[in-house]
């Protein structure tokens, strides 16, 4: 939106805090160079349109606001004569992309100086040579700060979830390397058994009947029901006595595999009948090597399978083999985090899961989404561990006026009303020296709401702390960080 451009007054010009220390050669270059222009209530710039003038506010009423998802919000509003805003980083020339990183309207007839970008550049560089330089380390030395302190965090968060990955794979994987060295012992033994029997006065058909009883024993060891313990009591106590009673020692033994293999007094029945009675025990025996090893299969497969759920779940959470923006179902993105969390969340902690499962997909950068959940969590779970360890960890995804709700509930103590306002701005953290960097919100809030054009807020009282994030179901381009009038 272009104004009314009105006479250029030096002395004017020159009593706005900003150029009062300037030489009267140095204002009349302003005015030649710049010009006053006069805007009737309305927009004066756009986000993200190409930044080619600055703004010096001479009278009148500014509002700068921000696009987030499908709302402008207000980040600043004023009426102190001098601000201004607009092309502020013009002298870092191509270095910096050269946008308005919000928009600008008045709320009143308003006049401002007006300095093109190229000339504001210009101007920085010969009136004010070490002023520039040291904006310019200024501006690119705390990029530089930020991006090595978000690594570290980014390392921190890494080192934390390595140590639970390790701890969830070392459970499977031990338990799989137990389970084969029992089964290669099952095996030998069963190979032995085998060649007892095969000595031993048996016909073709007798051995023909064994071999079809492995088969079907083997079927049902694949089936077997879940049992409450009281009920496994009663059936080991069933068939101990069936057992004993058919002269096969050891029963008291034999009875709780066979039950964990869902066999029962129907099924020995059924191998009595198949086989002669004084091969019965050896039957019996070779078959409970038959469902040894069938359960001893089945826990080296849950337990590769746990492995490879696990493997599954990295890949998830790092999204290395994903495109960098897609859309996700964030309970996916959820679920990932919190099993790489797992060790760290620890067995004091109850994990609790609202999910919506009827909400729609989101777009968004799900590798980055992953660092938000790993920091609210973290952040939840040393809020735990500081009331004493143990607690809940409430996770719910609802749908908001049009927008996807992720809200991490702890019942810590609560953030202090005198924190509440400063718990996102950069390196503020209440945690002791060396535990954290302060940045793990900061981050958070950038990805939320810069990237994602999405909201990221807190609600807290003592044992009821709620972080949410609200993010758009339709996609935006990405903002660069909010300006405000100086």
């Amino acid at each position: 939106m272009s104004g009314r451009i009105v006479p250029c007054s030096p002395r004017e010009i020159g009593s706005l805090f900003l150029f009062e220390k300037l030489s009267a050669e140095q204002l009349g270059r302003l005015c030649a160079e710049g010009r006053v222009e006069s805007f009737e209530p309305g927009p004066v710039y756009t986000e993200g349109t190409p930044a080619t003038c600055f703004f010096v506010m001479i009278e009148g009423t500014v509002v700068l606001s921000r696009r987030v998802g499908g709302d402008d919000v207000e980040v600043s509003r004023t009426s102190q004569r001098g601000v201004y805003a607009g092309a502020m980083q013009a002298y870092l020339g191509d270095r910096v992309r050269q946008v308005y990183t919000n928009s600008m309207r008045v709320t009143e007839p308003t006049r401002f100086f007006v300095l093109p970008a190229d000339v504001f550049a210009d101007v920085m560089r010969e009136w004010f040579p070490m002023a520039a330089h040291l904006l310019e380390g200024l501006f690119f030395g705390s990029k530089n700060t930020q991006a090595m302190i978000g690594q570290r965090e980014r390392l921190l968060a890494l080192g934390s979830l390595s140590a639970g990955l390790t701890h969830e794979l070392n459970n499977p994987a031990a338990a799989a390397v137990r389970a084969t060295a029992t089964l290669r012992e099952r095996v030998a033994k069963m190979r032995h058994k085998l060649a007892v029997i095969a000595e031993g006065p048996f016909s073709r058909d007798a051995l023909a009947s064994l071999i079809e009883i492995q088969e079907r024993t083997a079927e049902r060891v694949a089936k077997a029901p879940s049992l409450s313990p009281l009920e496994a009591s009663d059936r080991e106590d069933l068939l101990t006595d069936w057992l004993e009673d058919h002269g096969i020692g050891h029963g008291w033994q034999l009875s709780p595999t066979f039950v964990q293999a869902g066999l029962d007094v129907d099924w020995l029945e059924q191998v009595a009948a198949a086989v002669d009675e004084e091969i019965l025990p050896g039957a019996v025996g070779w078959l409970n090597y038959t469902v040894e090893t069938e359960l001893l299969m089945n826990e080296i497969e849950d337990s590769t399978t746990r492995v490879s759920h696990l493997v599954d779940a990295a890949k998830q959470y790092s999204q290395l083999d994903r495109a960098p923006h897609r859309v996700v179902d964030v309970h996916e993105l959820l679920e990932s985090t919190l099993l790489m969390l797992s060790g760290k969340i620890g067995p004091g902690i109850g994990v609790v899961r609202e999910y919506d499962r009827t909400l729609p997909p989101v777009p968004a950068y799900p590798a980055e989404l992953n660092q938000v959940w790993t920091n609210l969590i973290d952040n939840a779970v040393s809020a735990i561990a500081c009331a004493g360890g143990e607690g809940t960890l409430t996770v719910r995804t609802a749908l908001d006026h049009e927008r996807v709700l992720v809200e991490f509930r702890d019942t810590g103590p609560g953030v202090p009303p005198e924190i509440k306002d400063r718990i996102f701005d950069p390196f503020f953290t209440t945690k002791p020296v060396g535990e954290g960097t302060g940045l793990g919100l900061d981050i958070s809030w950038r990805i939320v709401v810069n990237k994602h054009h999405g909201t990221l807020r807190v609600e807290s009282v003592p044992g009821d702390t709620r972080f949410q994030v609200l993010l758009p179901l339709t996609a935006g381009a990405p903002a660069e960080e909010a300006e405000e009038p100086a």
